[in-house]
């Protein structure tokens, strides 16, 4: 108990003692494309039809100060407005003092066919976000503290006025060129810079940048499929990298995907090696990952972080799980405008 105690105490000191000049950074997913709209608002009904998703990680469970992040989103595409809609619902608690955050954010993206197999498609998304530090339930103090039984339980109350709830609006912007084989994305988030701050100052927000891509390199194809479709099973290796940038803070995600129908293995690299922040090696994690694509239109993703920073693989790693399901065509007849499929994974 009293072990509990010192952590809630040193990360409030560390917490508010950095409230003026702090530099927020936001959830992150090992399996980013399973979390497709918190990407890209582009990638907004990318599969031009409905599709239902959720993701859950788990990050350093062997710590005290560990991280858990819950989303769930659903988009869709309009045929007649080729446009995409998507809405995102995201929790996330933080550390050890309890840092909770939610985020509800709508998508919307346009589709454009700039050559006969290229696309580009812009999207915009706006977020509420509510951030709770947990002030009163979560934090003590030293007028909580008896000094003839520094021990026993907590006393006193909290200051009045301090740690409310805030509140903010964040506006988004991103785009997306893809053929065949090739996708290259970009996303701005928290363009606006919204005052995070639980005091009466003002902490911005940081603008997060990503830079994301890849490129489908086709291999022989698997068995016949057990199908009507008298086609072979699909056989590919999508070499990918994620770039992201939110204040002084930079990763880069970098590796390769291998599909053999319906098996899905991947593993990349997590960090910036060559790029220290305040004199500490930049390395975060070796990802690995297996995952399924059924025919059903189910998709299931499990990934492991192995932990390669300072703070070893005692931590715990981080442990994520991805499930969408894309919903059945209900007009198999009509004819798309588009017919080449957006070469992404899907973790």
């Amino acid at each position: 108990m009293f072990r509990s105690y010192l952590y809630i105490v040193f990360f409030a000191i560390l917490f508010f003692g950095q409230a003026y000049d702090s530099f927020g950074q936001d959830p992150q997913y090992s399996q980013y494309y399973a979390a497709p709209l918190y990407l890209n608002p582009a990638l907004a009904g990318s599969e031009l039809s409905s599709r239902l998703g959720l993701n859950y990680r788990s990050q350093w469970p062997g710590l005290d100060a560990n991280f858990s992040t819950f989303s769930v989103y659903f988009d869709t595409f309009n045929d007649d407005l080729n446009s995409g809609f998507g809405f995102h619902l995201m929790n996330d608690v933080e550390g050890a003092a309890g840092l909770r955050s939610t985020t509800l954010s709508g998508a919307y993206a346009y589709e454009l066919r700039i050559s006969e197999r290229a696309y580009f498609r812009p999207g915009f998304q706006a977020s509420y976000i509510r951030r709770d530090i947990g002030f009163y339930e979560n934090l003590v103090f030293a007028n909580n503290i008896d000094p003839t039984n520094p021990f026993g339980p907590v006393v006193g109350e909290n200051l009045e006025g301090f740690g409310e709830p805030v509140n903010m609006l964040s506006l988004s912007l991103g785009g997306l060129f893809f053929t065949e084989n090739f996708w290259f994305g970009a996303t701005a988030n928290h363009i606006n810079q919204p005052n995070q701050s639980f005091l009466d100052g003002v902490s911005r927000l940081p603008i997060k940048m990503s830079v994301h891509g890849g490129y489908r390199i086709a291999l022989a194809p698997g068995p016949m499929r057990q199908d009507f479709s008298h086609t072979f099973k699909e056989r590919y290796i999508t070499p990918t990298f994620n770039y992201k940038r939110q204040g002084p803070f930079e990763q880069l995600d970098v590796g390769a995907y291998l599909y053999a129908e319906p098996l899905i293995i991947g593993a990349w690299y997590r960090g910036v090696p060559y790029k220290p922040v305040e004199n500490q090696s930049n390395r975060d994690a070796i990802v690995l990952l297996v995952g399924f694509n059924l025919p059903t239109g189910f998709n299931i993703g499990y990934s492991f972080d192995y932990t390669v920073s300072q703070l070893g693989i005692q931590s715990g790693g981080a442990h994520e799980i991805s499930l969408s399901y894309i919903f059945p065509d209900p007009n198999p007849g009509k004819p798309r405008k588009r017919d080449t499929i957006l070469p992404c994974p899907k973790f």
